[in-house]
């Protein structure tokens, strides 16, 4: 009992951490598959709560709790969206940690120094897609520093690099940069 206890304390405090203060950080997401070469691409997210700025593979992404933005500087292109749960899920790790505190068994354990916490969340019902979902945790202030994804013979891993809380920022939305700017709005 008194294990489910420390992981609902440690998973419950980083979550409200992410509700209540503005995370800040670059990051590198690694994709590896059994049989290829892994796959490294760099961002950048700030985060509160549900809302976020995300830059990665070429593309801007904002979500300001009911509209979300992407723009590609390459097509000049703006599209404006009302997201699905579930492409929230997709674009947001954090979130989709959220998600699934209550469809997963919880464990958790301390690292080798002490330093850090790492949640393992593993689905009762494996058909929801993943086989394991680990986050690590720096003790002291409950930064997270890293998310690993199994899905059968691919990993996902992110690794946060220097992440910081920040003062919160007032607009989680992107505008179009120029007149010239096509914006498709797809909101209904």
């Amino acid at each position: 009992m008194q294990i489910l206890l420390t992981i609902l304390t440690i998973l419950s405090s980083f979550l409200t951490n992410l509700e209540t203060k503005t995370l800040q950080s670059d990051f590198t997401v690694t994709v590896a598959e059994e049989v290829n070469a892994p796959m490294n691409y760099p961002g950048k997210i700030t985060m509160q709560g549900n809302k976020f700025l995300l830059t990665m593979f070429g593309l801007e992404a904002a979500y300001d709790g009911k509209t979300m933005y992407m723009y590609s500087a390459e097509t000049d292109e703006l599209t404006l969206s009302n997201p699905t749960e579930q492409e929230l899920l997709e674009t947001n790790p954090f979130l989709y940690a959220k998600a699934l505190v209550g469809v997963c068994n919880m464990t958790e354990r301390a690292s080798s120094d002490g330093a850090q916490t790492i949640v393992t969340l593993t689905p009762k019902d494996q058909s929801i897609g993943i086989n394991r979902f680990t986050l690590r945790v720096r003790n002291n202030d409950l930064m997270p520093l890293s998310i690993e994804i199994k899905e059968g013979k691919k990993i996902s891993t992110l690794k946060m690099k220097e992440p910081k809380f920040v003062s919160p920022l007032k607009d989680y939305t992107i505008e179009a940069p120029s007149f010239d700017t096509y914006v498709n709005d797809m909101r209904l």
